[in-house]
């Protein structure tokens, strides 16, 4: 048997909150490289290019307090017009890649974690973005 019970100690009060909101996928589809390029400056995104997602699933850590719905599956759009500097590779920071403990941990009271047995994932307890009460910042 284990068990990592230390002892008791007096209430040191409510556990605090994360302070940050969340970055919510708005659509199905798979994210894409551009997208997450763009997202990047608005915080730290926990999934890769090519990942499958849908309506509510949090794909990132918004920067600031409130959720931020997000496109992740935007493509850039094909023009027949050509730039110098038009076609530069994407530089994308690798993934924050959430274990179990470290998803339990971050979520707040109108969130959930989906175990598979291929992924854990975040998401919204209610899924459609319009039937989420806003969480103001």
């Amino acid at each position: 048997m284990n068990h990592l019970f230390d002892g008791w100690e007096p209430w040191h009060g409510p556990i605090a909150a994360r302070p940050t909101g969340a970055l919510v996928a708005d659509r199905v589809g798979k994210s894409t490289a551009y997208a997450i390029y763009n997202l990047q400056e608005r915080g730290e995104i926990f999934i890769g290019t090519g990942t499958q997602v849908y309506e509510g699933m949090i794909v990132g850590e918004n920067a600031r307090p409130a959720d931020m719905d997000v496109n992740v599956t935007k493509e850039k759009k094909l023009t027949n017009m050509r730039a110098a500097t038009a076609d530069d590779a994407l530089r994308l920071v690798p993934p924050r890649l959430l274990n179990l403990e470290q998803s339990i941990e971050f979520i707040n009271d109108d969130e959930l974690v989906e175990v598979t047995p291929g992924n854990i994932r975040l998401r919204k307890r209610i899924l459609a973005a319009n039937q989420r009460p806003k969480k103001e910042g």
